[in-house]
């Protein structure tokens, strides 16, 4: 109880020295802290490193066994088994053009990852925006410091001069405090989104490859049927 009267106060006094920046900065960590929380629980709900069941999904599509592979799919609220299932399904339909599959199934998958992405772009902007508050900070508190000193004249205290100084940097701290963390986040958020995005590009290139193997596999059998038919002693 004492410690977290203790960290009360801590803050307490760093608002009070900083002023109105350290305001703002605490803020937009409060912000920033409020959007990874949210991203985090929306991809753990989404399941977003979840690659087994696209990929068990695609193998039974693969295998010829297209109806259990979307059932399998759907189950998944994965956006990669979401969008796989997808694909299959407009797969299945017959007179319509590989481009238009291709064009639906590019903008189903577009506005999934445009929710994993959704909120990033404030991270950004308060990973860019934290320093340059923090140097703002410094800058009016040197500032005043030094207005200080010429209002003192020839009286000057050395300690009125260290004092704002130190008072200054301290928005400088907060600022590259509130920054870095948000940084590493952002890129663990960013990274995480781009490999769901790699993955969900990757089994929908495979089924429409699918048939192609399939065809070639075809192909390769009826070459051998009739090199052996050609060549019965081989």
């Amino acid at each position: 109880m004492n410690s977290f009267l203790d960290a009360i106060t801590g803050t307490a006094g760093i608002i009070a020295l900083g002023g109105p920046v350290v305001v703002l900065l605490l803020l937009m960590s409060l912000v920033a802290i409020t959007i990874v929380l949210a991203k985090i629980f929306q991809f753990r709900r989404v399941r977003i490193n979840d690659r087994r069941t696209a990929r068990n999904a695609l193998e039974l599509y693969r295998g010829g066994n297209a109806s259990a592979a979307v059932t399998s799919a759907k189950r998944s609220p994965n956006p990669t088994a979401r969008t796989l299932a997808r694909a299959i399904e407009l797969r299945q339909r017959s007179g319509v053009s590989e481009g238009i599959l291709r064009e639906d199934i590019l903008q189903y998958g577009g506005d999934m990852l445009e929710s994993l992405r959704s909120h990033l772009r404030p991270l950004e902007v308060i990973a860019a925006l934290a320093p340059l508050l923090g140097l703002l900070g410094t800058v009016l508190g040197m500032i005043e410091a030094f207005r200080d000193l010429e209002q003192a004249g020839s009286q000057v205290d050395p300690a009125v001069l260290s004092g704002g100084i130190w008072q200054a940097l301290l928005t400088t701290a907060v600022g590259l405090a509130v920054a870095m963390p948000v940084i590493v986040a952002l890129n663990w958020l960013e990274r995480t989104v781009d490999r769901c995005a790699h993955e969900m590009d990757s089994v929908v290139t495979r089924v429409f490859t699918a048939d192609l193997n399939r065809t070639s596999a075809a192909t390769a059998r009826d070459d051998d049927d009739e090199h052996s038919k050609r060549t019965p002693f081989v």
